[in-house]
């Protein structure tokens, strides 16, 4: 009997994207502990603000950028540095970063998720705290400041 050898080649960029359709309503993301002034605390608020936590995990398990973050800001800044550019209209697996929402007493927060086609997007909804899919734009409510992108 002759064993014919198997080449096996990894789809990664198809791997991420199917991860992210996958994603809504796990929990996996809505707890971020850190020791803060000397006590322990959930910095995402029990899901309430894990986007960040959520998108850097996924980019960051296929080595897309440098580290984990739960801030937008520090996740933006890790993507540009590993090579995601500026792109005018998204595509699938593509970053999108919304506009700042008033969350009242906690201030201004600012919101990051993935693209995944069809005006379809996967980010995590401050008020279930898990990720949710939802119209790109939040049917025109919150509007899209960036857009990031890198084909891998």
């Amino acid at each position: 009997m002759i064993k014919k050898k198997v080449s096996i080649s990894p789809l990664f960029f198809d791997t991420y994207l199917q991860i992210i359709k996958q994603s809504p309503k796990t929990k996996i993301f809505r707890n971020f502990f850190a020791t803060v002034n000397g006590k322990k605390k959930d910095v995402t608020k029990n899901g309430e603000l894990s986007c960040a936590f959520f998108v850097s995990f996924i980019l960051f398990h296929f080595k897309q950028i440098k580290s984990g973050h739960v801030t937008v800001d520090s996740t933006v800044k890790d993507l540009l540095k590993s090579g995601w550019k500026k792109i005018a209209k998204p595509l699938p697996g593509a970053v999108l970063i919304w506009e700042e929402k008033d969350f009242g007493p906690d201030g201004m927060h600012k919101h990051i998720g993935f693209y995944l086609g069809n005006n379809q997007a996967v980010s995590n909804s401050e008020k279930r705290g898990y990720p949710i899919r939802h119209h790109f734009t939040y049917n025109r409510k919150r509007k899209v400041k960036m857009i990031l992108f890198k084909q891998f």
